[in-house]
């Protein structure tokens, strides 16, 4: 048989320890994957853009007289606020700077837009108190921001520690969105001044608020749930206003009521105590 054939070729001798295999071409996929999280970690930030680009154009609505629609420019801001949170949680893409990025975003949102759309309804007929409420409001939206980003991670995710500025922001704006036009009466004046003053307040409390960021939609809710559920659903498609109202009211309120509740619950399990400690 002729040593020229396939089967009298012999195998070429490698040197030991010596790895001839040709090396794979793997920088694309490296560069794809760094594109990719690149893309990931922006994201958020876009939305957190568009948060600040609403507050900024519901503040020019504000100016020209229209405050139902900065009103619902302010609501669909805090769409937007929730979801890049839980986006950035999805795609593990939280940050220090991010966190930090979104406070300024809320603050020019739901901190300087409800406070300047609130003077220009008809708080400046106030005089003085016409602009230091709005401004009690900024100065607490602002502490209510940083003491979040202070108290992040040292907090039970499912409640807020005093109510947030996009609620804070959505009850004003609610105000607004049912009432547009106070008519030139001063007690409308004198009415959204306390609800602005309240507002701010509560921001800086230590009342507990339902966060709802860990709420899982996908388990079985029973029909004591489901039941008010639909009933807040029809109220919105049949009387926006008196959602929006009820709503942002019944939030607000959540705060003092679980705490009051708290408080009732422990004197009446230290009553029960101290009656079964001086039983014989």
């Amino acid at each position: 048989m002729s040593s020229d054939t396939a089967e009298g070729r012999e195998a070429p001798v490698r040197p030991s320890g010596l790895d001839v295999t040709p090396p794979r071409r793997v920088f694309g996929t490296r560069r794809r994957t760094v594109d990719a999280r690149r893309r990931a970690y922006l994201l958020p930030s876009v939305f957190t853009v568009a948060n600040m680009l609403l507050g900024f154009y519901a503040v020019v609505l504000g100016l020209r007289g229209r405050f139902v629609a900065a009103a619902l420019v302010i609501f669909v801001a805090a769409i937007l606020d929730s979801l890049d949170g839980r986006i950035a949680r999805m795609t593990g893409t939280e940050s220090d700077f991010g966190r930090e990025y979104d406070s300024l975003a809320d603050l020019v949102t739901f901190g300087m837009a409800p406070a300047l759309l609130s003077y220009l309804w008809g708080l400046e007929e106030l005089g003085r108190a016409g602009w230091l409420a709005p401004l009690f409001f900024l100065v607490c939206a602002a502490t209510r921001l940083a003491r979040f980003n202070v108290q992040t991670r040292k907090l039970d995710g499912r409640y807020f520690v005093g109510l947030p500025a996009p609620a804070a922001a959505g009850a004003l704006a609610s105000v607004l969105f049912v009432v547009p036009d106070r008519d030139w009466k001063t007690w409308l004046n004198l009415l959204l001044l306390g609800v602005l003053l309240v507002l701010a307040l509560l921001m800086v409390s230590t009342f507990r608020y339902p966060s709802f960021k860990k709420l899982d939609l996908r388990r079985g809710w029973p029909y004591r749930v489901v039941l008010p559920i639909a009933a807040v659903v029809l109220l919105a498609a049949f009387h926006p206003p008196a959602f929006l109202v009820s709503a942002s009211a019944l939030y607000t309120v959540s705060g003092p009521w679980l705490w009051l509740r708290s408080r009732l619950r422990h004197r009446k399990d230290g009553a029960e105590t101290g009656a079964d400690a001086a039983d014989p």
